[in-house]
């Protein structure tokens, strides 16, 4: 499974990563995140003694949850693929079931749901938008090129996919592009120039400022937005390396200051633009950001 999907789920800002298994068509969770969200710890070593406790003590009672666990290789915090213990959805749940609490009971919830939301199965075509041939398709830097990726993400989830919103919209008081105006407006931000890094972002900033639809334009253009870097600079933006707080700040101050901006993106720029794993761990992160506090 060395060329495995993987992806990275946030639970109250804590990481929850899983591994997709191709030939069983299923994801594998780390059951050391588990813990570690359950247990609310932030120790790695005090979280690997727990399992280990807990692994005993579920061993002797002939629970299924140890059977069905599996190892494989991924990430450890040293920066190293080590082996670990992993269980699949229902391992998941009977894991859950063994942290008698609010919150135990609050992640089975959250477990259970989060993909069946719209923002789930819009992230699950998110990440087969690097396996498929219409990627290559996309028109980089266009307006008509974000309605695209807009469509292919919300396409049969909104009815309003790759459309340009017809209605005024703001954000914690900030109005966006007036709608009326949309049309015009993007002409002139398809126009601006994006042979640099510094022209790219203050096209990006533009377009954040415009917010063409209705939903979805944070992930929309994030995407719009590496597609640019890639075929200008050969780079795209590792977005693990930036906090949802320091994101969302940065976008706040950019209409009037981009300087904070293209710190953090440069900070966090990388050549791997065709690594499969860096593609999706942004798109884990990119919907991350857009989740409600």
């Amino acid at each position: 499974m060395s060329s495995a999907k993987i992806s990275i789920r946030f639970f109250d800002d804590r990481e929850v990563r899983a591994i997709w298994d191709e030939s069983n068509a299923k994801w594998w969770f780390s059951v050391l995140d588990i813990v570690a969200v359950l247990t609310d710890q932030n120790d790695y070593t005090k979280n690997r003694n727990y399992w280990k406790y807990l692994k005993a003590k579920l061993k002797k009672e002939n629970s299924q949850v140890v059977s069905a666990t599996t190892q494989l290789r991924i990430l450890a915090p040293d920066g190293k693929k080590r082996l670990s213990d992993m269980l699949d959805y229902s391992g998941i749940i009977a894991l859950g079931k063994e942290f008698p609490s609010k919150k135990a009971n609050r992640f089975i919830e959250w477990f259970t749901f989060s993909d069946e939301s719209i923002d789930g199965k819009s992230k699950t075509k998110a990440y087969a938008l690097f396996e498929s041939s219409f990627i290559e398709n996309i028109e980089v830097g266009t307006a008509n090129g974000l309605k695209q990726i807009h469509a292919y993400l919300f396409g049969g989830l909104y009815n309003f996919a790759g459309q340009i919103r017809q209605k005024n919209i703001s954000k914690g008081g900030f109005q966006f592009a007036v709608s009326h105006f949309l049309g015009e407006t993007l002409k002139q931000i398809e126009e601006m120039p994006e042979s640099s890094f510094e022209e790219i972002i203050e096209k990006y900033v533009e377009m954040n400022i415009a917010h063409p639809f209705m939903e979805g334009n944070g992930r929309t253009t994030r995407i719009w937005l590496d597609l640019i870097l890639k075929k200008q600079v050969k780079k795209c933006v590792d977005w693990s390396k930036i906090t949802k707080h320091d994101y969302m700040k940065a976008m706040m101050l950019s209409p009037t200051n981009s300087s904070f901006l293209k710190t953090l993106l440069i900070n966090a720029l990388t050549t791997k633009i065709n690594d499969r794993e860096m593609f999706m761990k942004g798109i884990d992160y990119s919907y991350y950001y857009e989740e409600n506090d």
